[in-house]
């Protein structure tokens, strides 16, 4: 009689599982999943070389890899300003639409801004007078 009672106990438990997932139909299910997809970063990457030809929509840059000559061709975001070509630059890219498009492209040796108020300043104190 226990076996049975429990074996009953059971199967209602499993009954009620199964009613409380069917509570949410389907459509409304898979619409969270679709929004998840549609949120994909795309991967920033970096190149470094000396800039062959330069216009106000594209750039150019030669790099060697393990002693292999590239030519790299990126469009840009912004135009440029103080780039011309020979120069050796770094540029920040991404892939959209199948074209390498450039974020940011700088000289590897200038000096980034440090923020709103630009480079520290020290000021000299005046030497104690001894008396």
């Amino acid at each position: 009689m226990k076996k049975a009672l429990v074996c009953i106990a059971g199967l209602i438990c499993i009954l009620a599982a199964f009613s409380y997932a069917a509570d949410k139909p389907a459509a409304e299910a898979n619409k969270g999943a679709g929004l998840k997809t549609a949120n994909v970063k795309t991967a920033k990457m970096n190149a470094s070389g000396k800039v062959v030809e330069i216009s106000s929509t594209a750039i150019k840059i030669e790099r060697s890899i393990k002693g292999n000559a590239e030519i790299m061709e990126f469009a840009l975001e912004n135009p440029v300003q103080d780039i011309v070509v020979n120069d050796s630059v770094k540029i920040d890219y991404s892939v959209k639409d199948g074209k390498l498009t450039a974020s940011r492209v700088a000289k590897p040796g200038a000096a980034k801004n440090s923020g709103k108020n630009g480079p520290k300043q020290t000021k000299e104190k005046p030497a104690s007078a001894m008396k």
